[in-house]
């Protein structure tokens, strides 16, 4: 299923699972969604386009339905070359969302097309290197765009600053009803000027899985953005 159209407007932290302990993986997500969150972010990493090895489609079928029966919802981020032979499996072992990047896809609109036609939102990620022109007309196909903050492979890496000049850049490119994500270095000091800069998906790692109670610090991080939440 994809990400009902409500959440697109809504200012929302990500818990992203790449920085949980594996060893409690089912417990550290359940304990994110009883204390509110949404959507989960999962970081799926081939070793070839970024210099690290995550999870594939297995462990996205294992989570489906412990997110899913909670109300939440699956945002998985394909840093991956040759995405488009990996839609079916992601689709089918129940993410919501499926992101690629600019920088793998040389048929981007074709790519973001068949994400939607499998009943997804469909989500175009750019690196902090990658120009904006690279993304500016594939972007109003998205239903979301990611920017990374860090070059992507690891978590806990330190925000890098010009990330804001672009994101105040791809959030004056975007329809009003496209999401604008941030990745990277998200924490207590640097959500409140990703904010600023018209971000309102916010995906935070090791800020939340570092902190000696997870679920207290994504709910201190929620306040933060969305006080009402």
């Amino acid at each position: 299923m994809a990400i009902p159209q409500e959440l697109f407007g809504e200012k929302l932290i990500l818990p992203s699972i790449l920085s949980a302990d594996f060893s409690r993986l089912g417990e550290q997500v359940s304990e994110v969604i009883a204390a509110g969150a949404r959507l989960l972010h999962i970081d799926v990493m081939d070793g070839h386009f970024v210099p690290n090895l995550t999870i594939g489609a297995p462990v996205v079928k294992w989570l489906a339905p412990v997110v899913h029966e909670s109300g939440a919802y699956l945002d998985v981020h394909l840093m991956i070359d040759n995405p488009d032979f990996f839609l079916d499996d992601f689709a089918q072992a129940g993410a919501d969302a499926l992101s690629v990047h600019i920088e793998t896809c040389p048929h981007i609109h074709r790519t973001l097309a068949e994400i939607k036609e499998r009943g997804l939102s469909a989500g175009l990620v750019l690196n902090p290197g990658t120009a904006l022109g690279a993304i500016e007309e594939a972007a109003l196909f998205a239903d979301y765009v990611l920017v990374m903050s860090v070059n992507p492979g690891f978590g806990g890496q330190q925000f890098i600053g010009e990330s804001l000049s672009k994101l105040r850049r791809v959030r004056a490119m975007l329809p009003p009803d496209v999401a604008l994500q941030v990745d990277g270095g998200m924490a207590a000091d640097t959500i409140p000027s990703a904010l600023a800069a018209g971000a309102g998906w916010l995906v935070a790692g090791s800020a939340i899985y570092g902190a000696e109670d997870p679920a207290g610090e994504f709910r201190r991080l929620q306040a933060m953005v969305a006080p009402g939440l």
